[in-house]
């Protein structure tokens, strides 16, 4: 730990308003609040009421869809004064037995230095630092120079479900502010502060295959086909061993970046392929091993995945059977120029020509890409900001591999859209382990700050 970080170190544990706001983060953690499961949504989004409302904020809660969405609002009392949106998610991806933890992930545990727990960095950990600027900024300065209005989801990790309708619904107070600043960002291998300004989309679907009445004997399966070989024939034929999508009608779609898209991705993206071998400890080759078709996938090309194949037995012992329904869970990261349901019409399209009219798809949710060139005044600012505290170049980067809804935000709002928070390379969100160095956690609350000054 350098002498820089052993002072904000020692900054973070000294301050009472950072202290009280991390033990509320410890609470957050601890409730259970996972939209694909349908727990705790409700709970946690009345704790984030009562969090903003003792703060100063005027609160909505709103149950109206699937999941509450909560709007709590700091107003400046001079006039005309510009207004700051941040928008937030409170759900997370759940933490079951598939994933190994040092301790249980939803108990916020804190270890040399880092912060562990499910929902620290993505994105619980980034409400509650963002609040304690606000609040640190009203103390010292008794008003603010902006408006600053926090939007938090509930069901970012299931494609934002709904959240167009609620942005409709607030739309009037929401839509003319001067910057929305986004969920979440990292620290890169280098140690600079990442700000992007947008994020792959994505579809996901179920594939299934129902073979026969009833499971067959397995003496049978040199003359017949069974589901799960049928499946995973189909699957095979969507992605080639490079991991190209061979479907048509996808890459064809696919709007290329700019030049200056390029440059910004080329000049200050830090991730790598050995970064991300380090990050979790793959034993498979990667896909891209160079460089440049690396981030170029990664930041500009749609990729197709499984997130998961089920059939047949698996309990113990064997099961002489050719299982008779097999299926698997699908995902296509989409980028600008992809629709979610455009895609699923060319995957039907190609299992149809290449003969798998039994694999079916059954859509379960999409939402569009959002890409950003980074000139709008208000990013250029944030820049600048984040520049002079930190003392050196930051990386400006026009999109995140990431997914998210900025498209359905800045479809709705129309508000210049960046990206940057409290993580590092490593955090490793939706995986086990999810944690953030305490020191990257101040500092977020200490360019928030410096950043709402910039309005005055």
């Amino acid at each position: 730990m350098t002498g820089h970080d052993q002072e904000l170190l020692a900054a973070f544990e000294a301050d009472q308003i950072v202290q009280h706001y991390f033990d509320q983060l410890k609470a957050l953690v601890a409730k259970k609040s996972i939209f694909v499961q349908q727990i705790g949504l409700l709970e946690v989004a009345s704790d984030l009421k009562r969090l903003f409302e003792e703060a100063g904020a005027t609160v909505t809660l709103d149950d109206s869809y699937a999941a509450p969405f909560v709007m709590a609002k700091f107003t400046s009392p001079i006039p005309n004064a510009k207004t700051l949106i941040f928008y937030n998610h409170y759900d997370t991806v759940p933490a079951d037995s598939d994933q190994p933890w040092t301790d249980d992930p939803f108990t916020l545990t804190v270890r040399d230095g880092y912060a562990y727990g499910r929902g620290v960095d993505d994105d619980k950990g980034h409400i509650t630092a963002r609040l304690s600027a606000v609040v640190r900024y009203l103390k010292r300065h008794e008003q603010l120079p902006v408006n600053i209005i926090f939007i938090m989801e509930g069901a970012e990790e299931s494609a934002s479900v709904d959240l167009d309708k609620y942005l409709q619904k607030y739309q009037k107070e929401l839509a003319g502010a001067d910057l929305l600043i986004w969920e979440q960002g990292i620290r890169n291998s280098q140690g600079q502060l990442e700000i992007s300004g947008g994020n792959k989309g994505i579809v996901t679907f179920d594939v299934t295959v129902d073979s026969a009445e009833v499971d067959s004997h397995s003496s049978f399966g040199g003359v017949i086909d069974s589901a799960p070989w049928y499946l995973l024939q189909a699957l095979s034929s969507l992605r080639g061993r490079d991991g190209q999508i061979l479907v048509k009608g996808i890459a064809e779609q696919v709007i290329q970046p700019s030049q200056r898209e390029l440059d910004l991705v080329e000049t200050f993206a830090q991730r790598s392929p050995e970064g991300v071998q380090a990050a979790y400890d793959l034993s498979l080759p990667l896909l891209k091993a160079d460089r440049a078709s690396f981030l170029r996938n990664l930041f500009f090309e749609p990729s197709i995945n499984i997130e998961g194949i089920q059939s047949g037995y698996q309990d113990q012992g064997v099961k002489t059977i050719l299982p008779s329904k097999a299926s698997a869970k699908m995902e296509v990261r989409l980028v600008p120029g992809l629709t979610p349901d455009g895609v699923l019409d060319a995957i039907r399209r190609h299992l149809i020509e290449q003969g798998f009219e039994k694999a079916i798809i059954t859509k379960t949710l999409g939402e569009m890409s959002y890409r950003s060139d980074m000139s709008s005044p208000a990013i250029l600012n944030l820049i600048a900001v984040a520049e002079s505290y930190e003392g050196r170049e930051v990386a400006v980067l026009p999109t995140s591999p990431g997914t998210g809804p900025m498209h359905t935000v800045f479809h709705s709002l129309g508000v210049p859209i960046a990206g940057f928070g409290l993580g590092h390379e490593k955090s490793r969100d939706h995986g086990g382990d999810e944690n953030i160095r305490l020191v990257d956690y101040y500092s977020h609350i200490e360019l928030v700050e410096s950043f709402i000054k910039s309005y005055e």
